[in-house]
């Protein structure tokens, strides 16, 4: 049984997903920069630490690496190289990380657009695929497209003013027939390629600071989209879409996610701790049973289902530390080590498993696709956390 229900928490539109009437799914739709694309202005280069702040929005203010900086992305003036770069020049910039707190946003001239059934991406080479995509059906689309893509560059080629251009196949060409296929991504890659054209086209007779492409973050549909797209990678193809429920308890649920403990059927808990640099979870034992034959390994392995769940529901990006309980058997850490690596493997983000530490510490990292659910919510926690805290 599973259900997408959309409605509304703290003033925010929410789309979520249950299956067997548990929450596994939670989209907050709110107002993001997030993959916008703005004719910006550089206000200062800094050449010591290669990276040069622009104003990209009203009174909003980012910073983009000269490494990879596109040349062709300056509109007011022809330059060679990233290193002409000065202080007034127009610029056509995409958000790549929205601000959060006093971090400033992180700007890109790597213009990437999203289709159906691919991203295409200015500044990159080439042809790939998702890895959620079955081993045969991403050799087979990536071996077809990369036979079309030289008659790619070669028809935008002007179009784009002579800048490569990188292509990721999306898990959603699984479903398609393999006869068709390659024409209907070819024509999803046309019509990214002609938005980017578009886009840089605007830009010369638009006024500075003006939004060239607005992302669909604030679109429910978009939201839906990702709930359908996240039940089907769970093999769950019924569904209902629900605006009115009286079976689930949704404010309860958002609820529990904005305090940092969570218990675990077995009696044991997590600690959740989200820090400016990098995010804490620390598994315990509580009042789960001691003494018990494989108790330790079970409560880790029951931890790790849930911290996933947790990190999904939360949306907790970028460096993530999570402490289990300590285990002697070498086996025991390795079937760990392996559930973690799976369980990884199946977040629509993509996840990484960097290593486990001397001190028994995994390290993940998580893609920043957004900001966390904390962040979103920041003024509704403030109240939650009192009344956690019994104020």
């Amino acid at each position: 049984m599973a259900d997408i229900f959309i409605s509304n928490y703290a003033d925010h539109q929410v789309v979520s997903a249950y299956i067997e009437n548990k929450l596994e799914f939670l989209s907050v739709i709110h107002d993001s920069v997030l993959d916008n694309v703005y004719l910006c202005r550089v206000e200062n280069v800094l050449n010591n630490i290669g990276s040069a702040f622009v104003r990209y929005h009203d009174n909003e203010t980012g910073y983009v690496s000269l490494k990879n900086l596109a040349p062709e992305c300056v509109i007011n003036r022809l330059i060679e190289s990233s290193s002409q770069i000065r202080t007034g020049d127009q610029i056509v910039l995409q958000v790549e990380a929205a601000p959060i707190k006093t971090k400033k946003a992180k700007l890109s001239s790597s213009i990437a657009i999203p289709g159906k059934y691919c991203v295409v991406t200015m500044g990159r080479k080439g042809v790939g695929a998702s890895l959620k995509l079955p081993e045969d059906v991403r050799g087979r689309l990536v071996y077809g497209i990369k036979g079309r893509y030289q008659t790619l560059v070669e028809s935008y080629s002007d179009k784009l003013g002579k800048r490569d251009f990188g292509i990721i196949i999306r898990t959603d060409a699984m479903d398609l027939d393999p006869l068709e296929a390659e024409d209907i991504i070819t024509a999803d890659i046309s019509s990214c390629l002609d938005q980017i054209a578009d886009i840089m086209s605007a830009a010369r007779s638009r006024t500075l600071f003006s939004c060239l492409y607005r992302s669909s973050f604030s679109d429910v549909d978009f939201h839906i989209e990702k709930a359908k797209a996240f039940l089907k990678s769970r093999h769950i193809e019924e569904y209902g879409v629900l605006t009115e429920s009286i079976i689930y308890d949704l404010k309860r649920d958002i609820e529990k996610l904005l305090y940092n403990r969570v218990w675990l059927k077995s009696g044991a808990f997590l600690v959740i701790e989200q820090l400016e640099s990098f995010n804490a979870i620390d598994v315990n034992t509580g009042k789960a049973i001691t003494g018990k034959k494989d108790i330790t390994a079970k409560v880790n392995l029951e931890s790790a289902e849930e911290i996933f769940r947790q990190i999904r529901l939360r949306n907790l990006t970028g460096m993530i530390l999570i402490d289990f309980i300590n285990m002697k058997a070498d086996q025991d850490n390795e079937n760990l080590c392996d559930a973690v690596k799976r369980l990884a493997s199946k977040d629509p983000v993509h996840t990484e498993f960097i290593d486990i530490t001397g001190l028994g510490i995994i390290e993940l990292t998580r893609n920043k696709n957004d900001k966390s659910l904390k962040e979103i919510l920041q003024n509704h926690n403030e109240t939650v956390d009192n009344a956690e805290n019994g104020c």
